[in-house]
């Protein structure tokens, strides 16, 4: 586990997404060479459309843009694809909305919390090793050995809270 703490904060409306998806296909190339595993074409296709925006991707959103970009495009097609990309810690998946978002630090072992916006679907990467000690000392007194935990919480994110705010005419200070 990561003996640090990482926020990733909500990206403003003018994030240069094209370089970050960009950077993010870079790394898991690089992170697939390294460890001597394939990211073949569909499988970076894939990769490509789960940081096509911060916002968690279903699996038959995936397969929709595939099925109109190749024929043969199939629901096991997609989710072997997707079952590469979580075991190589290139991508989470988002429980409560069915999802999958990019991983931003794939490669280093981390726990994972998440902050999505339920008005955007915007979701930040946390990873807080606090919040996952307080999970495994607290299931740890009730006899409970913890497996894999993924926390997610929903709320605003900054971006709506400002938009919230200014269509409700509120004024800070």
């Amino acid at each position: 586990m990561a003996n640090y703490s990482r926020i990733e904060t909500f990206l403003a409306d003018d994030h240069d997404h094209d370089r970050c998806q960009g950077d993010a296909l870079d790394r898991a190339a690089a992170l697939c060479e390294t460890r001597g595993v394939r990211l073949t074409p569909l499988r970076r296709r894939v990769l490509e459309l789960v940081w096509s925006s911060h916002r968690p991707i279903g699996a038959y959103e995936i397969l929709d843009t595939l099925r109109s970009e190749r024929q043969g495009a199939a629901p096991p097609t997609v989710y072997r694809a997707l079952d590469f990309l979580l075991e190589q810690g290139l991508v989470h998946r988002v429980s409560s909305l069915n999802g999958f978002v990019g991983c931003l630090t794939p490669g280093a072992p981390h726990t994972v919390q998440f902050l999505i916006c339920r008005s955007c679907g915007q979701a930040a990467e946390l990873s807080d090793p606090r919040i996952d000690d307080a999970i495994r000392d607290s299931a740890a007194k009730a006899g409970f050995a913890a497996g894999r935990r993924t926390i997610e919480v929903e709320g605003l994110c900054p971006n709506c809270q400002g938009r919230n705010e200014a269509s409700a005419g509120v004024h800070h200070g």
